[in-house]
């Protein structure tokens, strides 16, 4: 009579026991397959974004193999350093125009959307090699008071000809190739009458015909720049297109209108589309300015962006 009530006071622990541990192993079975299922779902991303940035940087290294000889004072390794990747277009070759987009500062309450473009005409060798010191000025911090969207070389075909030409591939100037008002009368009778017909000034035989100027036209479409910079060589000065006060000076580069032509990116875009396109000439096309002054231009440019250009609402 003794035995029984230890009996089942021994069943009863062993069937808590036997619950305890079902428990623990559901929840082990529970918890492995969570891990195994966030594991696989998150690999094909992770995987993807992997192999993209693997392609961009082999890509990047081998547009900088090209590029960098044809640069005055531009390294491999201050190209690689760039970061620059594919910006979804390309020239008539088949070239990548590369891009590279810059984080703004969270703390800024208005922010300009700024586009900076340079080597639109490909004998124009200084006009890519400084922006690629300001994209190294850029790189030094984690976030910039302005939205940035570089391009150094929207015309690589003009730069990587046996002789690097003002013209793309296809002998057009892509800086008369823009849709101005009237483009189909005045920029054809302008190039032959003012021009004589100077093949290097041709401007299409439509305008934004050339897969470099249509990507430049898209992005600004599509970017919506506050204002855009545009980096030439060799006059020496600064111009101004739409509506914005004027700098005085960048550096050493003092203010004096250039001149408007049928098709030109400020008459497209600062005229008719009223934003301010800044163009600024460089004294010479082959060779820099020395670094003093490369970084006078940049810090001066950023003054007159911080004073005299207004965040778009959109």
């Amino acid at each position: 009579m003794l035995k029984q009530p230890l009996v089942l006071s021994d069943m009863k622990k062993l069937q808590a026991r036997a619950m305890r541990l079902l428990s623990a192993s559901l929840f082990l079975f529970g918890a492995l397959t969570f891990a195994s299922v966030r594991a696989e779902t998150s690999a094909i991303p992770t995987t993807a974004v992997t192999a993209k940035v693997a392609a961009n940087t082999g890509k990047l290294h081998q547009w900088c193999k090209q590029v960098t000889p044809r640069l005055p004072k531009v390294s491999l390794n201050e190209c690689l350093n760039s970061k620059l990747v594919p910006g979804g277009g390309r020239s008539i070759k088949g070239l990548p125009l590369m891009t590279r987009d810059f984080a703004v500062d969270l703390r800024a309450k208005k922010v300009q959307r700024v586009l900076l473009i340079g080597g639109i005409h490909g004998d124009e060798k200084t006009a890519t090699a400084v922006v690629f010191k300001w994209l190294a000025a850029m790189s030094k911090s984690s976030a910039q008071e302005f939205q940035w969207k570089v391009a150094p070389l929207v015309n690589p075909d003009g730069l990587l000809a046996a002789k690097s030409t003002r013209v793309n591939a296809r002998g057009v100037d892509l800086n008369r190739n823009f849709p101005t008002p009237d483009w189909d009368k005045e920029a054809l009778q302008y190039w032959a009458k003012k021009t004589k017909s100077d093949p290097r000034r041709f401007p299409g035989k439509k305008p934004v015909s050339e897969p470099e100027s249509k990507w430049i036209f898209d992005t600004i479409k599509s970017f919506q720049p506050d204002v855009i910079i545009s980096v030439h060589a060799p006059f020496g000065v600064l111009d101004l297109d739409g509506p914005a006060q004027p700098p005085t000076r960048f550096g050493r580069l003092h203010y004096n209108r250039v001149g408007v032509y049928p098709g030109s990116l400020g008459n497209y875009s600062g005229i008719h589309q009223d934003i301010p396109v800044l163009t600024i000439e460089l004294p010479h096309a082959l060779t820099m300015p020395s670094p003093s002054e490369i970084s006078r231009i940049w810090h001066d440019m950023q003054v007159w962006i911080r004073q005299h250009i207004s965040a778009r609402k959109n």
